[in-house]
């Protein structure tokens, strides 16, 4: 399998992408910080899979043109793709009434424009081997978080985006799926979350901890394997039970 994600150079991204390597898929990845040291992804991907192909891609997600060139720079690098994961994503956070314009559009142009962007151009690919897996990343903040109406507003629309792309090419072969992870130990989760909301969630979350990065690896190769050839359409959670907790 030919993997590509977006946001593969830390957090979700990256352990899923470590984890495909490890099973013998083939893994691009994008990153959108230039001063990522991508060679030492490169090294540490090359220590634990000598025998696949990894490479990374600058990319900020966010605008189209970039993300056809990349996509057309990966698919000369790989020949094909056959799963692609939609995970690049950041927060603004701020009140409705005190969210400027940049914060917003910034937040709804990656999380959920970017998404939309990469699914185009991967499209043609998908149809003309009549398969392909999309999945995309969203949130528990789907349902509504205070001080995060953009981010909310993001991970919803991937609904949305989903379904429709579900039921518009799920008779080519080609299946799309919402993950909505809850709250995963990573670096997004440490810059943004204060001790007081991280004890409010363990507190409430029936698991009572924050989940692994790798058991979220885990659901979304599921996902974008052959096995999952017949789950088109869904929202699957992974959140130890936050979100049906009282």
């Amino acid at each position: 399998m030919k993997i590509f994600i977006t946001g593969g150079s830390r957090g979700i991204g990256y352990a899923t992408m470590m984890m495909a390597l490890k099973r013998g898929h083939d893994v691009a990845f994008t990153y959108n910080n230039p001063n990522t040291d991508v060679q030492k992804i490169i090294d540490e991907a090359k220590r634990i899979a000598p025998d696949q192909l990894c490479k990374g891609y600058l990319l900020n997600v966010r605008y189209n043109e970039q993300v056809i060139d990349v996509v057309d720079a990966v698919l000369d690098d790989f020949d094909t793709i056959d799963t692609v994961i939609n995970n690049a994503g950041i927060n603004r956070n701020n009140l409705a009434f005190s969210m400027t314009d940049d914060e917003w559009d910034d937040v709804i142009g990656t999380n959920l424009s970017g998404a939309f962007y990469v699914i185009r151009a991967f499209l043609p690919t998908f149809l003309a081997n009549r398969k392909g897996r999309f999945i995309n990343l969203s949130s528990i903040a789907k349902d509504g978080l205070s001080g995060q109406a953009n981010y909310a507003a993001s991970k919803a629309g991937l609904i949305g985006l989903t379904r429709t792309i579900a039921k518009e090419y799920g008779q080519k072969g080609i299946t799309c799926n919402v993950i909505a992870p809850g709250m995963f130990d990573t670096d997004m989760v440490k810059e943004h979350l204060s001790d007081t909301l991280r004890g409010f969630w363990i507190q409430h979350c029936p698991a009572k901890r924050l989940g692994h990065v790798d058991e979220l690896a885990e659901v979304i190769l599921f996902v974008g394997s052959d096995a999952a050839s017949y789950v088109n359409g869904q929202t699957i959670e992974v959140n130890g039970g936050l979100d049906w907790a009282d």
